[in-house]
């Protein structure tokens, strides 16, 4: 009988998970399983292109390679896992035995207690659906938008909206927008962007009231506040598609607990990708993080399947270095690296005001991140020098290590580890 592997998320790390899976020589059964009814998509153009009509859904779709060979099971959410008995549990009582597996559902919006999520101008944006909403909400008034949050969806909505014509405010819970970057300096920074290009920021400030009303959704705020919006966007944050694993014996911790290679803690043909994961980046230290960037759900996606193919004894740990980037009234965030590691900051490059300067982010007299202010040229330097830094600093710590026990005899293996395909470092992914 012919081996199945099935990849549990239809995102970009289910994608590039199954395509690796084929790249790598894997020729039994593919099957791919998703919750959203649509084709993967590319989910950093929602905000900009899509809510100012410059795209369609359609144009966000992600190509797949026509030699996949893979049965898509669109508009299906995965239900329960019995790791132990290898079957996949759909609804309607359907069960898929597979031979190894991928899971990639991501993460879902966060909800925010008390906000009136029947409202249809109360709403959150994770999915195409999501941002179709806000665009058919925004088409119907011109009062202003709302914006609860002050993470990254919620800076790049607010410079969306504005870029409209928008009026917008942003209410934030905390003392300032972006605060899990350390230091007072890129807060300060991002603050002083979106104030400058008339973005009203509230910060320790929280709704206290809703007040639905004909026009619009009157919140009275904890400051004495009244603000009235005709759209308001929930962005307070995202939690991890895996309630659905609840019972399964995997360790569920924000996240699906994995070891370095990306195989989840519990279970040895299962392996994850993307938000889901919770795995240690031995790049930095042994502490199990979540990374919540496109990049890396690409790159996961496409270790996360090598592995599952090499099979446990033989995997290679999946040490990436994080990048990412976001687009703020017109200026080009870059970032590299863990910058919430940092204990201080240096500036590297550039003057001291907004644009044009790279900032270093260092724990114990080593780099660890980087975030760069429309410098493309000045982030790929140092980009480089934190590859170089960081690979150092791993390969010390994995030197001083004790050496790893012997597998015991009841350690077992994926069938598929066959194949044994060697690990290759990842190419750099460029944004699409």
């Amino acid at each position: 009988m012919a081996e199945r592997i099935v990849v549990a998320g239809a995102g970009p790390a289910g994608l590039r998970a199954a395509e690796r899976l084929r790249e790598r020589g894997f020729g039994g059964e593919l099957i791919v399983v998703g919750e959203e009814p649509y084709r993967p998509y590319h989910r950093p153009g929602l905000i900009k292109p899509l809510l100012a009509g410059k795209m369609r859904p359609r144009d966000l779709r992600l190509p797949v390679l026509e030699e996949l060979d893979a049965t898509w099971r669109y508009n299906t959410r995965a239900s329960h896992l019995e790791p132990d008995e290898h079957l996949l549990h759909l609804p309607g009582g359907e069960e898929i035995r597979y031979d190894g597996l991928v899971i990639a559902t991501g993460a879902q919006a966060r909800h925010l207690p008390g906000a009136p999520r029947h409202d249809p101008r109360v709403h959150v944006m994770r999915t195409i659906a999501d941002a179709v909403a806000v665009q058919k909400n925004l088409s119907r008034t011109r009062h202003p938008v709302v914006i609860l949050g002050g993470g990254f969806v919620a800076c790049e909505l607010a410079s969306a909206a504005r870029a409209m014509g928008r009026d917008v405010t942003m209410i934030v819970r905390g003392p300032s927008l972006l605060r899990h970057v350390p230091g007072e300096d890129f807060s300060r920074t991002i603050s002083a962007l979106h104030e400058a290009n008339g973005v009203q920021v509230l910060t320790k400030a929280w709704v206290h009231h809703w007040v639905p009303q004909p026009d619009g959704i009157a919140m009275h705020l904890n400051t004495g506040q009244v603000v009235f919006a005709g759209c308001v966007v929930l962005a307070v944050g995202s939690v991890p598609a895996v309630s659905w694993l609840r019972g399964s014996g995997l360790i569920l911790d924000d996240g699906i607990m994995c070891g370095p290679t990306c195989h989840a803690i519990g279970a040895t043909d299962v392996v994850v990708a993307g938000d889901a994961a919770r795995w240690p980046n031995l790049r930095f230290d042994t502490a199990p993080r979540r990374v919540e960037h496109w990049l890396n759900a690409v790159e996961m996606g496409r270790a996360a399947a090598e592995n599952l193919l090499a099979g446990q004894q033989d995997a290679k740990p999946y040490t990436p270095l994080p990048r990412f980037w976001t687009d703020q009234h017109g200026m080009r965030i870059q970032g590299a690296g863990t910058p919430a590691l940092g204990k201080d900051t240096v500036l590297l490059t550039g003057p001291v005001e907004v644009g044009r300067r790279v900032t270093g982010y260092v724990t114990g007299g080593n780099l660890v991140g980087l975030i760069g202010w429309d410098t493309p040229p000045a982030m790929l330097k140092w980009t480089k020098e934190l590859e170089l830094q960081t690979t150092k600093a791993m390969r010390l710590r994995m030197a001083r290590r004790s050496p790893r026990p012997a597998p015991s005899e009841t350690t077992t293996r994926l069938p598929l580890a066959r194949l044994t395909p060697t690990y290759d470092e990842l190419p750099p992914v460029r944004r699409p």
